[in-house]
């Protein structure tokens, strides 16, 4: 086993778990000290500029494309790395948490890639983190079969998936790990585990350590990261340029510097994908004191919307300019018991990857094995035999910063039904995340995190410009607990109200909801340990 030497100590300060000493090495908390050691600071200056560069946009500064970086924009020559093994053909990508029925199925499910995914489709309880390591541990040693107490059994094929793991975010932090008295950055922590135990035998089996990297919002973020893939490939001797990574463009000041993600993770990029969920959350928040940004009822914004068209044009482009992938965004839909139901779903489904497809994307999320093969068939009949779209530039695209930012166009009132419908969910979600649950069937849509973050700040932004009562709000929220109640009478539901009631009634909105209710509700600290 690698020895890592370090002089930072990290604490594990939760209570032991089964088979979490497998995780918790000694060398692996030391990797995770030098990692923490070379970029915890980085990491608090950047979540500073984030509150800087917010205010400056509350005080009236546009958003625009960046004239200091006009040159990395301008300069056609440069490309970043070729396609790894295993990530060349990526027409279809399924996500979930890493636990092991969602292990097992996600690999044998058909996509081409799965993405393992710590942040949106995970609540971070220690037991998940680790629970999770170790499902991807045993999945790649093919030791992870199992059957259930009724007799269901779980076991892997031979046509694996590809496996890219989603870390946290750099806005959380890891609270039960310690280092001189403060809890490490959580995506160090998931980065690092998985890099750790993983990353070499990935490439021993063909493959290499993959990532998706979320909530990014400018390129000096991408940068972090890229410096952390090359000391941590320095640090256990894999070759420099093995680690790839696809960026999530799922905030707005990220779509205004595409290229410049791109370039700065050139040597491990892997390519960008279109976060639609959290991108319009990211709109809201961003733009939220603005009567202009007000977004209609979630169901009604679809990705037709011309701000969304020019988003997502913006990012097939900007990819294929530079040979990456541009991946697609979620489909969020669950198998129906109900036929016409099913069918309508599935149809939905496919319009939309048709437009993907249609539009340049080379691949495209799905959230159930059951959509793989209507996104197949789709990508199948204009890919054909090649394994994605390059060749295809969109010269054809032109985008202004203007373009990005036309939510008034489609802007409208809310309607009582949007409003119960974002507390519904909001609520309910939250109550299943408190319980551990991070990816929910509600109302036939697999809902995560970025769901329920965008239902929220609607709730937030109706209330900040008196579009609804918040009287009358507080009335459909009382009567959605009620009904959670007799539902689930043994339900988390005032917990889950109170989640509810700091995260969109406050007078200045968080920015996630997740790092207040991690804090309050999730940490489960016990006796100190090395």
């Amino acid at each position: 086993m690698t020895t890592i030497a370090t002089t930072h100590r990290v604490r594990v300060l939760a209570a032991p778990g089964d088979r979490h000493e497998e995780i918790l090495t000694p060398e692996a908390l030391g990797f995770i000290g030098r990692l923490d050691a070379a970029f915890a600071h980085r990491r608090d200056e950047i979540l500073k500029e984030r509150r800087r560069r917010r205010d400056r946009l509350v005080s009236g500064s546009p958003l625009d494309f960046s004239i200091a970086t006009a040159a990395v924009r301008a300069d056609p020559d440069w490309r970043v790395a070729p396609p790894a093994p295993g990530l060349t053909d990526r027409r279809v990508e399924i996500t979930g948490p890493p636990d092991r029925r969602m292990t097992v199925n996600a690999l044998n499910s058909g996509a081409r890639v799965w993405m393992a995914d710590f942040e949106d489709a995970t609540a971070p309880t220690w037991d998940n983190i680790v629970g999770g390591q170790l499902s991807l541990l045993d999945a790649i040693e093919r030791r992870i079969d199992f059957t259930t107490p009724d007799g269901k059994e779980y076991r892997l094929g031979e046509d694996l998936a590809t496996i890219m793991v989603r870390p946290r975010g750099w806005h959380l932090l890891e609270e039960h790990l310690e280092i001189e008295g403060r809890p490490v950055p959580a995506p160090l922590v998931d980065f690092g585990l998985y890099f750790f135990h993983c990353a070499q035998r990935q490439i021993d089996a063909g493959h290499g350590p993959y990532f998706y990297l979320p909530k990014l919002e400018n390129a000096q973020e991408a940068r972090l990261w890229n410096d952390v893939f090359v000391l941590a490939q320095e640090l256990l001797g894999i070759p420099r340029g093995t680690v790839r990574a696809t960026v999530l463009i799922e905030t707005i000041t990220a779509a205004f510097e595409m290229e410049e993600i791109l370039h700065a993770l050139r040597e491990h990029s892997a390519g960008l994908n279109a976060g639609r969920w959290d991108y319009l959350f990211s709109i809201i928040k961003t733009f939220g004191h603005r009567t202009d940004f007000q977004l209609p009822d979630r169901a009604q914004v679809t990705m037709t919307a011309p701000f969304l068209r020019a988003y997502t044009e913006l990012l097939v482009r900007t990819c294929h300019r530079r040979g990456a992938h541009a991946i697609g965004g979620m489909a969020a839909q669950v198998p129906s018991k109900d036929p016409e139901a099913g069918a309508a779903a599935s149809a939905r489904v496919r319009l939309d990857k048709e437009r993907e497809a249609e539009d340049g994307f080379d691949g495209s999320w799905v959230a159930h094995p059951a959509l793989v093969p209507v996104c197949r068939e789709v990508f199948d009949g204009v890919l054909h035999d090649r394994p994605h779209q390059l060749d295809r530039t969109r010269e054809d695209v032109h985008v202004r910063a203007a373009d990005l930012l036309s939510v008034r166009r489609i802007g409208a009132p809310p309607t009582a039904a949007g409003v119960r419908a974002n507390v519904a969910v909001s609520l309910r979600y939250f109550e299943a995340w408190l319980r551990g649950h991070g990816a929910v069937a509600l109302g036939g849509l697999m809902e995560d995190a970025a769901t329920a973050e965008i239902a929220r700040v609607q709730l937030w932004q109706w209330l900040r410009h008196r579009r609804i009562d918040r009287d009358d709000l507080l009335v459909v929220i009382d009567e959605e607990c009620a009904a959670l109640t007799a539902e689930r009478p043994y339900a988390l539901v005032a917990q889950a109200a109170a989640v509810l009631e700091r995260a969109a009634l406050e007078r200045d909105l968080p920015d996630f909801f997740t790092a207040d209710a991690y804090s309050r509700h999730l940490v489960r600290r016990a006796q100190v340990r090395s």
